[in-house]
Protein backbone atom coordinates (compact mmCIF):
# COMPACT_ATOMS: atom_id res chain seq x y z
CA UNK A 1 0.00 0.00 0.00
CA UNK A 2 1.16 3.54 -0.77
CA UNK A 3 1.94 5.85 2.13
CA UNK A 4 -0.91 8.31 2.30
CA UNK A 5 1.30 10.99 3.85
CA UNK A 6 3.29 11.33 0.62
CA UNK A 7 0.23 12.89 -0.99
CA UNK A 8 -1.65 14.43 1.90
CA UNK A 9 0.37 16.85 3.98
CA UNK A 10 -0.74 19.87 6.02
CA UNK A 11 -0.96 23.05 4.01
CA UNK A 12 1.36 25.89 5.02
CA UNK A 13 -0.44 28.61 3.07
CA UNK A 14 -4.10 27.73 3.58
CA UNK A 15 -6.32 30.32 5.25
CA UNK A 16 -7.48 29.22 8.67
CA UNK A 17 -10.33 31.65 9.34
CA UNK A 18 -13.68 29.98 10.02
CA UNK A 19 -15.42 31.70 7.10
CA UNK A 20 -12.48 32.27 4.79
CA UNK A 21 -11.48 30.26 1.76
CA UNK A 22 -13.76 27.43 0.64
CA UNK A 23 -14.87 26.02 3.99
CA UNK A 24 -18.40 27.36 3.48
CA UNK A 25 -20.24 29.02 0.64
CA UNK A 26 -20.79 32.60 1.68
CA UNK A 27 -24.58 33.24 1.69
CA UNK A 28 -23.89 36.62 0.11
CA UNK A 29 -21.86 35.06 -2.66
CA UNK A 30 -18.51 36.66 -1.80
CA UNK A 31 -16.57 33.44 -2.57
CA UNK A 32 -18.93 32.02 -5.20
CA UNK A 33 -16.34 31.67 -7.95
CA UNK A 34 -13.82 30.03 -5.66
CA UNK A 35 -16.32 27.45 -4.38
CA UNK A 36 -17.65 26.80 -7.88
CA UNK A 37 -14.10 26.16 -9.05
CA UNK A 38 -13.49 23.66 -6.25
CA UNK A 39 -16.72 21.78 -6.87
CA UNK A 40 -16.20 21.82 -10.64
CA UNK A 41 -12.78 20.25 -10.12
CA UNK A 42 -14.33 17.62 -7.87
CA UNK A 43 -17.03 16.73 -10.40
CA UNK A 44 -14.52 16.69 -13.25
CA UNK A 45 -12.23 14.40 -11.29
CA UNK A 46 -15.03 12.07 -10.19
CA UNK A 47 -16.51 11.69 -13.64
CA UNK A 48 -13.08 11.11 -15.16
CA UNK A 49 -12.32 8.37 -12.63
CA UNK A 50 -15.72 6.70 -12.95
CA UNK A 51 -15.74 6.90 -16.75
CA UNK A 52 -12.68 4.62 -16.59
CA UNK A 53 -14.24 2.21 -14.09
CA UNK A 54 -13.41 -0.79 -16.29
CA UNK A 55 -9.71 -0.06 -15.70
CA UNK A 56 -10.16 -0.54 -11.95
CA UNK A 57 -10.88 -3.79 -10.13
CA UNK A 58 -14.52 -4.53 -9.22
CA UNK A 59 -13.31 -4.81 -5.63
CA UNK A 60 -9.89 -3.27 -4.88
CA UNK A 61 -7.23 -5.33 -3.16
CA UNK A 62 -4.98 -2.34 -2.50
CA UNK A 63 -5.65 1.23 -1.46
CA UNK A 64 -3.76 4.13 0.00
CA UNK A 65 -2.74 3.66 3.61
CA UNK A 66 -3.87 6.46 5.94
CA UNK A 67 -1.45 7.18 8.79
CA UNK A 68 -2.87 7.93 12.21
CA UNK A 69 -1.50 11.48 12.10
CA UNK A 70 -3.80 12.29 9.18
CA UNK A 71 -7.04 11.03 10.75
CA UNK A 72 -7.54 14.20 12.79
CA UNK A 73 -4.89 16.60 11.45
CA UNK A 74 -3.77 19.60 13.48
CA UNK A 75 -3.90 21.92 10.49
CA UNK A 76 -6.14 22.07 7.39
CA UNK A 77 -4.92 20.79 4.05
CA UNK A 78 -5.02 22.66 0.76
CA UNK A 79 -7.78 22.37 -1.83
CA UNK A 80 -5.40 20.46 -4.09
CA UNK A 81 -4.70 17.92 -1.38
CA UNK A 82 -8.39 17.69 -0.54
CA UNK A 83 -9.20 16.86 -4.15
CA UNK A 84 -6.44 14.27 -4.27
CA UNK A 85 -7.89 12.65 -1.16
CA UNK A 86 -11.25 12.38 -2.92
CA UNK A 87 -9.57 10.66 -5.85
CA UNK A 88 -7.92 8.14 -3.55
CA UNK A 89 -11.23 7.44 -1.82
CA UNK A 90 -12.75 6.57 -5.19
CA UNK A 91 -9.85 4.27 -6.05
CA UNK A 92 -10.18 2.42 -2.75
CA UNK A 93 -13.93 1.89 -3.09
CA UNK A 94 -16.05 -1.00 -4.25
CA UNK A 95 -16.58 -0.46 -7.96
CA UNK A 96 -20.17 -1.41 -8.92
CA UNK A 97 -19.82 0.53 -12.18
CA UNK A 98 -17.59 -2.26 -13.51
CA UNK A 99 -19.64 -4.43 -15.91
CA UNK A 100 -18.23 -7.53 -14.20
CA UNK A 101 -19.15 -6.50 -10.70
CA UNK A 102 -21.85 -9.12 -10.05
CA UNK A 103 -21.38 -10.00 -6.41
CA UNK A 104 -24.15 -8.17 -4.62
CA UNK A 105 -27.34 -6.14 -5.04
CA UNK A 106 -25.35 -2.91 -5.34
CA UNK A 107 -25.74 -1.07 -8.65
CA UNK A 108 -23.92 1.77 -10.28
CA UNK A 109 -25.97 4.88 -9.43
CA UNK A 110 -28.22 6.79 -11.78
CA UNK A 111 -26.87 10.23 -12.62
CA UNK A 112 -30.13 11.76 -11.40
CA UNK A 113 -29.75 10.18 -7.95
CA UNK A 114 -26.18 11.50 -7.76
CA UNK A 115 -27.63 14.92 -8.54
CA UNK A 116 -30.19 14.39 -5.78
CA UNK A 117 -27.44 13.45 -3.34
CA UNK A 118 -25.61 16.66 -4.14
CA UNK A 119 -28.75 18.79 -3.79
CA UNK A 120 -29.78 17.27 -0.46
CA UNK A 121 -26.24 17.48 0.91
CA UNK A 122 -26.03 21.13 -0.10
CA UNK A 123 -29.29 22.23 1.54
CA UNK A 124 -28.80 19.89 4.53
CA UNK A 125 -32.48 19.60 5.44
CA UNK A 126 -33.82 17.22 8.08
CA UNK A 127 -36.96 15.14 7.51
CA UNK A 128 -37.47 15.01 11.26
CA UNK A 129 -40.10 17.73 10.79
CA UNK A 130 -41.86 19.78 8.16
CA UNK A 131 -40.35 23.06 9.24
CA UNK A 132 -36.90 21.51 8.79
CA UNK A 133 -37.69 20.01 5.37
CA UNK A 134 -40.74 21.77 3.86
CA UNK A 135 -40.75 20.52 0.28
CA UNK A 136 -39.11 17.18 1.06
CA UNK A 137 -41.64 16.18 3.74
CA UNK A 138 -44.53 16.93 1.42
CA UNK A 139 -42.86 15.18 -1.51
CA UNK A 140 -42.10 12.08 0.54
CA UNK A 141 -45.63 11.67 1.82
CA UNK A 142 -47.15 12.23 -1.62
CA UNK A 143 -44.76 9.87 -3.41
CA UNK A 144 -45.19 7.12 -0.81
CA UNK A 145 -48.95 7.20 -1.35
CA UNK A 146 -48.49 6.89 -5.12
CA UNK A 147 -46.03 4.00 -4.74
CA UNK A 148 -48.46 2.24 -2.43
CA UNK A 149 -51.09 2.40 -5.17
CA UNK A 150 -48.54 0.99 -7.64
CA UNK A 151 -48.18 -2.05 -5.36
CA UNK A 152 -51.97 -2.43 -5.33
CA UNK A 153 -52.53 -1.13 -1.81
CA UNK A 154 -55.69 0.94 -1.16
CA UNK A 155 -56.07 4.73 -1.11
CA UNK A 156 -55.59 4.62 2.67
CA UNK A 157 -51.98 3.46 2.28
CA UNK A 158 -48.78 5.43 2.75
CA UNK A 159 -45.36 5.22 4.32
CA UNK A 160 -41.93 6.74 4.62
CA UNK A 161 -38.26 6.31 3.84
CA UNK A 162 -35.70 4.92 6.25
CA UNK A 163 -31.94 4.51 5.97
CA UNK A 164 -31.93 0.91 4.77
CA UNK A 165 -34.09 -2.18 4.60
CA UNK A 166 -33.22 -3.28 8.12
CA UNK A 167 -34.82 -0.17 9.59
CA UNK A 168 -37.82 -0.60 7.30
CA UNK A 169 -38.36 -4.16 8.48
CA UNK A 170 -37.92 -3.04 12.08
CA UNK A 171 -40.46 -0.26 11.60
CA UNK A 172 -43.00 -2.66 10.06
CA UNK A 173 -42.60 -5.30 12.75
CA UNK A 174 -42.78 -2.71 15.52
CA UNK A 175 -46.11 -1.45 14.17
CA UNK A 176 -47.25 -5.05 13.69
CA UNK A 177 -46.42 -5.91 17.31
CA UNK A 178 -48.06 -2.79 18.70
CA UNK A 179 -51.22 -3.15 16.63
CA UNK A 180 -51.63 -6.93 16.91
CA UNK A 181 -51.06 -6.81 20.66
CA UNK A 182 -52.96 -3.54 20.99
CA UNK A 183 -55.49 -4.88 23.50
CA UNK A 184 -52.59 -5.21 25.92
CA UNK A 185 -51.44 -1.65 25.08
CA UNK A 186 -47.92 -2.84 24.33
CA UNK A 187 -47.28 0.53 22.66
CA UNK A 188 -47.32 2.20 26.10
CA UNK A 189 -46.69 -0.54 28.64
CA UNK A 190 -44.26 -2.84 26.88
CA UNK A 191 -44.03 -6.63 26.95
CA UNK A 192 -43.68 -7.27 30.66
CA UNK A 193 -47.45 -7.65 31.09
CA UNK A 194 -47.70 -10.47 28.51
CA UNK A 195 -48.08 -14.02 29.73
CA UNK A 196 -47.32 -15.57 26.31
CA UNK A 197 -44.26 -15.25 24.09
CA UNK A 198 -45.01 -13.22 20.92
CA UNK A 199 -43.58 -14.91 17.81
CA UNK A 200 -42.97 -14.10 14.15
CA UNK A 201 -42.91 -16.60 11.29
CA UNK A 202 -40.44 -16.20 8.45
CA UNK A 203 -38.67 -18.31 5.87
CA UNK A 204 -35.60 -20.15 7.06
CA UNK A 205 -33.89 -18.11 4.31
CA UNK A 206 -35.21 -14.73 5.44
CA UNK A 207 -32.88 -11.77 5.76
CA UNK A 208 -31.02 -11.49 9.07
CA UNK A 209 -32.73 -8.14 9.71
CA UNK A 210 -35.84 -10.08 10.79
CA UNK A 211 -33.97 -11.72 13.65
CA UNK A 212 -32.28 -8.42 14.40
CA UNK A 213 -35.68 -6.73 14.59
CA UNK A 214 -36.97 -9.36 17.00
CA UNK A 215 -33.91 -8.80 19.19
CA UNK A 216 -34.40 -5.03 19.24
CA UNK A 217 -38.12 -5.42 19.94
CA UNK A 218 -37.32 -7.30 23.11
CA UNK A 219 -38.62 -10.61 21.80
CA UNK A 220 -35.26 -12.26 21.25
CA UNK A 221 -33.97 -13.82 18.05
CA UNK A 222 -35.58 -17.15 18.99
CA UNK A 223 -38.98 -15.48 18.59
CA UNK A 224 -38.51 -15.69 14.81
CA UNK A 225 -39.74 -19.20 14.04
CA UNK A 226 -38.12 -20.47 10.81
CA UNK A 227 -40.52 -21.99 8.29
CA UNK A 228 -39.32 -24.77 6.03
CA UNK A 229 -38.73 -23.94 2.37
CA UNK A 230 -39.22 -26.12 -0.69
CA UNK A 231 -36.53 -27.15 -3.17
CA UNK A 232 -36.91 -23.75 -4.85
CA UNK A 233 -36.10 -21.87 -1.65
CA UNK A 234 -39.69 -20.67 -1.07
CA UNK A 235 -41.83 -20.98 2.04
CA UNK A 236 -44.03 -24.09 2.09
CA UNK A 237 -47.56 -22.83 2.91
CA UNK A 238 -48.44 -26.14 4.57
CA UNK A 239 -45.35 -25.89 6.77
CA UNK A 240 -46.33 -22.32 7.68
CA UNK A 241 -49.84 -23.38 8.66
CA UNK A 242 -48.46 -26.23 10.77
CA UNK A 243 -45.97 -23.90 12.48
CA UNK A 244 -48.72 -21.45 13.43
CA UNK A 245 -50.88 -24.25 14.83
CA UNK A 246 -47.99 -25.73 16.82
CA UNK A 247 -47.02 -22.33 18.20
CA UNK A 248 -50.51 -21.69 19.51
CA UNK A 249 -50.72 -25.17 20.99
CA UNK A 250 -47.45 -24.58 22.84
CA UNK A 251 -48.76 -21.37 24.37
CA UNK A 252 -46.93 -18.90 22.11
CA UNK A 253 -48.56 -15.77 20.70
CA UNK A 254 -48.24 -15.47 16.90
CA UNK A 255 -48.66 -11.94 15.58
CA UNK A 256 -46.85 -11.63 12.21
CA UNK A 257 -45.64 -13.49 9.14
CA UNK A 258 -42.78 -12.20 6.97
CA UNK A 259 -42.66 -13.26 3.34
CA UNK A 260 -39.62 -12.54 1.19
CA UNK A 261 -39.77 -11.29 -2.39
CA UNK A 262 -36.20 -11.79 -3.53
CA UNK A 263 -34.17 -13.89 -1.09
CA UNK A 264 -30.64 -12.62 -0.55
CA UNK A 265 -28.78 -15.67 -1.81
CA UNK A 266 -31.04 -17.12 -4.51
CA UNK A 267 -33.48 -14.32 -5.39
CA UNK A 268 -36.60 -16.45 -4.94
CA UNK A 269 -40.09 -15.27 -4.00
CA UNK A 270 -42.29 -16.81 -1.34
CA UNK A 271 -45.86 -17.68 -2.46
CA UNK A 272 -47.39 -14.36 -1.47
CA UNK A 273 -51.03 -15.12 -2.24
CA UNK A 274 -51.03 -18.37 -0.28
CA UNK A 275 -49.32 -16.72 2.68
CA UNK A 276 -51.76 -13.79 2.55
CA UNK A 277 -54.68 -16.22 2.76
CA UNK A 278 -53.18 -17.94 5.81
CA UNK A 279 -52.57 -14.58 7.49
CA UNK A 280 -56.15 -13.52 6.82
CA UNK A 281 -57.55 -16.76 8.24
CA UNK A 282 -55.26 -16.66 11.27
CA UNK A 283 -55.65 -12.88 11.80
CA UNK A 284 -51.90 -12.28 11.59
CA UNK A 285 -50.01 -9.26 10.25
CA UNK A 286 -48.66 -9.93 6.72
CA UNK A 287 -45.35 -8.20 5.99
CA UNK A 288 -43.54 -8.58 2.66
CA UNK A 289 -39.82 -7.93 2.62
CA UNK A 290 -39.51 -6.92 -1.04
CA UNK A 291 -36.30 -5.00 -0.44
CA UNK A 292 -34.89 -6.29 -3.70
CA UNK A 293 -37.72 -7.85 -5.64
CA UNK A 294 -40.15 -4.96 -5.24
CA UNK A 295 -38.59 -3.34 -8.32
CA UNK A 296 -40.34 -5.93 -10.50
CA UNK A 297 -43.52 -3.90 -9.98
CA UNK A 298 -42.27 -1.56 -12.72
CA UNK A 299 -42.25 -4.33 -15.35
CA UNK A 300 -45.54 -5.31 -16.99
CA UNK A 301 -43.92 -8.59 -18.01
CA UNK A 302 -42.51 -9.55 -14.63
CA UNK A 303 -44.72 -7.93 -11.99
CA UNK A 304 -46.98 -11.03 -11.87
CA UNK A 305 -44.20 -12.64 -9.81
CA UNK A 306 -45.36 -10.32 -7.00
CA UNK A 307 -48.96 -11.49 -7.16
CA UNK A 308 -50.44 -11.25 -3.67
CA UNK A 309 -48.28 -8.35 -2.51
CA UNK A 310 -51.38 -6.14 -2.72
CA UNK A 311 -52.77 -8.03 0.29
CA UNK A 312 -49.83 -7.09 2.54
CA UNK A 313 -50.25 -5.02 5.69
CA UNK A 314 -46.74 -3.62 5.13
CA UNK A 315 -44.06 -3.76 2.45
CA UNK A 316 -40.34 -3.01 2.52
CA UNK A 317 -38.81 -1.88 -0.78
CA UNK A 318 -35.31 -0.53 -1.46
CA UNK A 319 -34.90 1.64 -4.60
CA UNK A 320 -31.19 1.74 -3.73
CA UNK A 321 -30.90 -1.75 -5.16
CA UNK A 322 -32.62 -2.60 -8.46
CA UNK A 323 -33.70 1.00 -9.18
CA UNK A 324 -30.13 2.36 -9.21
CA UNK A 325 -30.58 5.05 -6.53
CA UNK A 326 -27.60 6.12 -4.43
CA UNK A 327 -27.56 4.89 -0.83
CA UNK A 328 -29.40 5.10 1.38
CA UNK A 329 -32.86 4.87 -0.12
CA UNK A 330 -35.30 2.37 1.37
CA UNK A 331 -38.98 2.68 2.14
CA UNK A 332 -41.70 0.99 4.14
CA UNK A 333 -45.36 1.14 3.12
CA UNK A 334 -48.41 0.48 5.29
CA UNK A 335 -51.83 -0.58 4.14
CA UNK A 336 -53.30 1.95 6.54
CA UNK A 337 -51.16 5.07 6.81
CA UNK A 338 -53.03 6.23 9.92
CA UNK A 339 -52.02 3.08 11.79
CA UNK A 340 -48.76 4.93 12.45
CA UNK A 341 -50.76 7.49 14.44
CA UNK A 342 -52.44 4.85 16.55
CA UNK A 343 -49.62 2.38 17.06
CA UNK A 344 -46.31 4.18 16.75
CA UNK A 345 -46.37 7.96 16.82
CA UNK A 346 -44.42 9.84 19.48
CA UNK A 347 -45.19 13.56 19.23
CA UNK A 348 -42.53 16.26 18.83
CA UNK A 349 -43.98 19.16 20.84
CA UNK A 350 -40.98 21.35 20.04
CA UNK A 351 -41.96 21.42 16.34
CA UNK A 352 -44.95 23.70 15.74
CA UNK A 353 -45.07 24.64 12.05
CA UNK A 354 -48.15 23.22 10.26
CA UNK A 355 -49.63 22.17 13.60
CA UNK A 356 -52.85 24.05 12.87
CA UNK A 357 -53.22 22.08 9.61
CA UNK A 358 -52.83 18.77 11.47
CA UNK A 359 -49.81 17.91 9.34
CA UNK A 360 -47.60 15.13 10.64
CA UNK A 361 -43.86 15.48 11.12
CA UNK A 362 -42.48 12.31 9.56
CA UNK A 363 -40.00 11.93 12.41
CA UNK A 364 -42.98 11.29 14.70
CA UNK A 365 -44.03 8.35 12.54
CA UNK A 366 -40.63 6.76 11.96
CA UNK A 367 -37.88 5.08 13.93
CA UNK A 368 -35.35 7.67 12.87
CA UNK A 369 -35.34 11.21 14.14
CA UNK A 370 -32.78 13.09 12.11
CA UNK A 371 -32.94 11.83 8.55
CA UNK A 372 -31.63 13.16 5.26
CA UNK A 373 -34.21 13.92 2.53
CA UNK A 374 -33.34 10.86 0.46
CA UNK A 375 -36.68 11.20 -1.31
CA UNK A 376 -35.10 13.69 -3.72
CA UNK A 377 -32.76 11.04 -5.15
CA UNK A 378 -35.61 8.60 -5.69
CA UNK A 379 -37.91 11.19 -7.25
CA UNK A 380 -35.22 12.55 -9.59
CA UNK A 381 -34.52 8.99 -10.72
CA UNK A 382 -38.22 8.50 -11.41
CA UNK A 383 -38.23 11.76 -13.37
CA UNK A 384 -35.15 10.85 -15.39
CA UNK A 385 -36.28 7.31 -16.27
CA UNK A 386 -40.05 7.34 -15.94
CA UNK A 387 -41.84 4.05 -15.41
CA UNK A 388 -40.98 3.04 -18.97
CA UNK A 389 -37.25 3.52 -18.40
CA UNK A 390 -37.25 1.51 -15.18
CA UNK A 391 -39.23 -1.20 -16.96
CA UNK A 392 -36.53 -1.44 -19.64
CA UNK A 393 -33.83 -1.76 -16.99
CA UNK A 394 -35.72 -4.48 -15.10
CA UNK A 395 -36.51 -6.40 -18.29
CA UNK A 396 -32.89 -6.15 -19.44
CA UNK A 397 -31.70 -7.59 -16.12
CA UNK A 398 -34.06 -10.53 -16.51
CA UNK A 399 -32.82 -11.04 -20.06
CA UNK A 400 -29.18 -11.12 -18.95
CA UNK A 401 -30.03 -13.58 -16.18
CA UNK A 402 -31.71 -15.81 -18.77
CA UNK A 403 -28.59 -15.67 -20.92
CA UNK A 404 -26.46 -16.51 -17.89
CA UNK A 405 -28.70 -19.49 -17.10
CA UNK A 406 -28.53 -20.74 -20.68
CA UNK A 407 -24.75 -20.81 -20.43
CA UNK A 408 -25.10 -22.82 -17.23
CA UNK A 409 -27.51 -25.23 -18.93
CA UNK A 410 -24.86 -25.95 -21.56
CA UNK A 411 -22.55 -27.28 -18.83
CA UNK A 412 -23.51 -30.40 -16.91
CA UNK A 413 -20.88 -29.73 -14.24
CA UNK A 414 -22.56 -26.54 -13.01
CA UNK A 415 -25.41 -26.82 -10.52
CA UNK A 416 -27.96 -24.10 -9.72
CA UNK A 417 -29.35 -23.69 -6.22
CA UNK A 418 -32.84 -22.92 -7.55
CA UNK A 419 -34.69 -21.78 -10.63
CA UNK A 420 -34.07 -18.06 -11.09
CA UNK A 421 -37.11 -15.88 -10.46
CA UNK A 422 -35.21 -12.63 -10.75
CA UNK A 423 -31.81 -11.52 -12.00
CA UNK A 424 -29.92 -13.45 -9.33
CA UNK A 425 -28.21 -16.77 -10.10
CA UNK A 426 -26.76 -18.93 -7.33
CA UNK A 427 -24.61 -21.72 -8.78
CA UNK A 428 -21.51 -23.84 -8.23
CA UNK A 429 -18.93 -25.91 -10.05
CA UNK A 430 -19.43 -29.57 -9.04
CA UNK A 431 -16.30 -31.03 -10.64
CA UNK A 432 -13.84 -32.85 -8.43
CA UNK A 433 -14.55 -34.20 -4.95
CA UNK A 434 -18.18 -34.77 -3.93
CA UNK A 435 -17.36 -33.76 -0.37
CA UNK A 436 -19.22 -30.53 0.50
CA UNK A 437 -16.20 -28.97 2.17
CA UNK A 438 -13.99 -29.72 -0.82
CA UNK A 439 -16.63 -28.38 -3.20
CA UNK A 440 -16.83 -25.19 -1.20
CA UNK A 441 -13.07 -24.78 -1.34
CA UNK A 442 -13.05 -25.35 -5.08
CA UNK A 443 -15.67 -22.67 -5.65
CA UNK A 444 -13.75 -20.33 -3.38
CA UNK A 445 -10.67 -20.83 -5.59
CA UNK A 446 -12.81 -20.26 -8.65
CA UNK A 447 -14.10 -16.99 -7.23
CA UNK A 448 -10.57 -15.81 -6.57
CA UNK A 449 -9.46 -16.87 -10.04
CA UNK A 450 -12.27 -14.94 -11.70
CA UNK A 451 -11.24 -11.85 -9.74
CA UNK A 452 -7.55 -12.19 -10.53
CA UNK A 453 -7.69 -13.30 -14.15
CA UNK A 454 -11.00 -11.96 -15.49
CA UNK A 455 -11.71 -8.85 -13.41
CA UNK A 456 -15.00 -10.49 -12.38
CA UNK A 457 -16.51 -10.34 -8.91
CA UNK A 458 -19.14 -12.86 -7.92
CA UNK A 459 -19.86 -13.33 -4.23
CA UNK A 460 -19.33 -16.51 -2.22
CA UNK A 461 -22.33 -17.07 0.07
CA UNK A 462 -22.55 -19.96 2.48
CA UNK A 463 -25.56 -22.02 1.45
CA UNK A 464 -26.66 -25.61 2.15
CA UNK A 465 -23.57 -26.28 4.24
CA UNK A 466 -21.13 -25.27 1.52
CA UNK A 467 -19.84 -22.33 -0.50
CA UNK A 468 -21.67 -21.33 -3.66
CA UNK A 469 -21.19 -18.54 -6.21
CA UNK A 470 -23.76 -15.79 -6.68
CA UNK A 471 -24.11 -13.51 -9.68
CA UNK A 472 -26.44 -10.50 -9.71
CA UNK A 473 -27.04 -9.38 -13.30
CA UNK A 474 -27.68 -5.75 -12.46
CA UNK A 475 -25.28 -3.63 -14.50
CA UNK A 476 -26.83 -2.37 -17.78
CA UNK A 477 -23.34 -2.28 -19.33
CA UNK A 478 -22.69 -6.00 -18.87
CA UNK A 479 -22.58 -7.66 -22.30
CA UNK A 480 -23.00 -11.16 -23.72
CA UNK A 481 -19.26 -11.10 -24.41
CA UNK A 482 -18.62 -10.52 -20.68
CA UNK A 483 -20.71 -13.57 -19.85
CA UNK A 484 -19.04 -15.72 -22.50
CA UNK A 485 -15.55 -14.83 -21.25
CA UNK A 486 -16.58 -15.69 -17.68
CA UNK A 487 -17.81 -19.13 -18.73
CA UNK A 488 -14.81 -19.75 -20.97
CA UNK A 489 -12.68 -19.20 -17.87
CA UNK A 490 -14.84 -21.54 -15.79
CA UNK A 491 -14.56 -24.22 -18.49
CA UNK A 492 -10.78 -24.28 -18.25
CA UNK A 493 -10.48 -23.78 -14.52
CA UNK A 494 -8.32 -26.48 -12.90
CA UNK A 495 -10.18 -29.57 -11.74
Amino acid sequence: MTDFSTTIAPSTNHKTGLTSGNKFLDPRGKNLLSVQNLLHQLVDGLTEELSNAVELAPVPTEWMSIPKSQLIPDQPVSDTELLETCRQLVRGSMNPAHPRYMGHMDPLPSISSVMGSLVTAAVNNNVLSREMSPIFSELEQQLMRELALLFGLPETAGGMLQSGGTLCNLQALTVARNSQLGLKDVHKNGLIQLTSQPVIFASELCHSSIQKSAMILGLGTEAVLPVKVDDQCRICPKALQNSITQARQSGQLPFAVVATAGTTVTGNIDPLSAIAKICQNEKLWFHVDASYGGAAIFSETHKPCLQGIDRADSITFNPQKWCYVTKACALVLFREEKILDRHFRIAHPYMSLNEEDHEINLGEWGIQGTRAPEIAKWWLTLLQFGKSGLEKLIDHSYDMANRFNRLIDERDFIECASVSEMNIVCFRDTRGSQDETARGERNQRLQRGLMKDRQTFVSLPRFRNSRWLKAVLLNPFTTENDLQEIFDYIDHFEV
